[in-house]
């Protein structure tokens, strides 16, 4: 019989209203995802992502990029919750529709990012 240790935490809330949002599933890719000091590879909540996993559900998301000119992104949805890709790619949640605190993401959103994602509004 094998036993995992796992480590529960409060989960991070990213909503601005809590009752009013949408979520689809995905699966998020662990390409490019760095290990912390506990050798865990963890997507935070509140990453933008990407990637087409709105017109192919068989597509991984991964953290949404601007290219071109003028800059446009590939971004679809801000994940949900953290997601532990250590194993590799593992099931998440993307926010396609709500309001997110700008203030509890990793990251403010760039120009391109606000624009694609055009069901959701950042608020601070």
């Amino acid at each position: 019989m094998k036993f995992v240790e796992r480590t529960f935490t409060n989960k991070s809330e990213i909503l601005k209203f809590p009752d009013h949002y949408v979520n689809v599933s995905v699966t998020v890719n662990d390409t490019g995802v760095e290990a912390n000091t506990e050798g865990k590879k963890i997507v935070p909540a509140g990453t933008i992502i990407g990637g087409g996993f709105l017109d192919n559900p068989e597509t991984t998301a991964a953290k949404a990029t601007s290219t071109g000119t003028p800059l446009v992104s590939n971004a679809e949805g801000v994940l949900f919750n953290d997601v532990d890709v250590t194993h590799g790619p593992a099931p998440g949640a993307a926010l396609i529709h709500g309001f997110i605190d700008s203030t509890k993401i990793p990251a403010e959103p760039t120009a391109e990012e606000k624009a694609a994602l055009k069901q959701i509004t950042f608020l601070k």
